[in-house]
């Protein structure tokens, strides 16, 4: 995002991503008090207000850490907000875009992490990024053994799929936080699986700008970064229908080099 009101609650409070006006993203997002569409996505050059811009701490890969300022702190975010710390067993559904990051930061604040994925496949890079364990959720006996375990879990598939069967994995006081968005709703819920252990279902966006900076220079300070494919601008296409098929690792980044090097090539 490149702004916001800034007079709301949320902006007054450092939570710009919250404007109960809506904030302005950095592309194809209303211009406060314009409602002008920004144009930010692919640009050379944007004019940002300095409320709003973040830094990029030395150290760490432009490329690597430009998905930060998405993944990173969608992630990042919620792990802050419900004071995930050193020795709580932290759960993370899915290793995407997402998940990887996810079990990054966990780790990195010091977590037990334990990765849960539909594939067998994925154990190998769990393990790799950072997770101590890996429960492939098909497997109702590897699901059961974790029952009423889990301090916190952030689930990050964005597709309908069963909450109960995470839910009862969460100790008394536990909560399951939702960042991925899928299109359809996810199945209902069993309330039970919320009241009698006082569990708890959230959701979270990405984070204020002074979150957004913390998020950073976490990363930097314990060498964090996101998992990348470089990709020139002319392979958009082809990586947009790989990415509908999941297969990146684990985010896709555009080396805007290669649109000048078009244009030069095309005068």
């Amino acid at each position: 995002m490149v702004d916001s009101c800034r007079h709301c609650t949320s902006c007054r409070e450092g939570l710009e991503q919250y404007c109960e006006n809506g904030f302005t993203g950095t592309y194809n997002g209303p211009e406060q008090g314009t409602g002008a569409n920004t144009y930010g996505g692919y640009s050379d050059i944007v004019v940002v207000d300095e409320g709003y811009v973040l830094r990029i701490p030395d150290g760490l890969d432009p490329a690597a850490a430009a998905p930060l300022l998405c993944a990173g702190i969608t992630t990042y975010s919620p792990l802050c907000r419900w004071r995930v710390k050193a020795g709580q067993k932290v759960g993370v559904v899915g290793l995407g875009g997402l998940g990887h990051m996810a079990v990054k930061l966990a780790r990195a604040m010091g977590a037990h992490v334990i990765l849960f994925t539909t594939s067998p496949k994925k154990r190998e890079d769990a393990l790799a990024l950072g997770a101590h364990e890996v429960v492939v959720s098909r497997d109702p006996d590897a699901m059961a053994a974790h029952r009423n375990s889990f301090d916190f879990i952030l689930d990050t598939v964005a597709a309908p799929h069963d909450l109960d069967a995470y839910l009862v994995l969460l100790a008394r006081d536990g909560a399951m936080i939702l960042v991925g968005a899928p299109a359809e709703p996810h199945p209902a819920t069993t309330v039970f699986n919320l009241i009698m252990k006082r569990r708890q279902i959230a959701g979270s966006l990405i984070g204020g700008i002074a979150e957004t900076q913390e998020m950073l220079n976490f990363c930097a300070e314990h060498g964090i970064t996101a998992e990348i494919e470089m990709i020139p601008i002319q392979q958009i296409n082809e990586a947009y229908e790989r990415m509908l098929k999941s297969d990146v690792k684990y985010r896709f980044v555009i080396d805007m080099a290669s649109l000048k090097q078009d244009a030069a090539t095309a005068a």
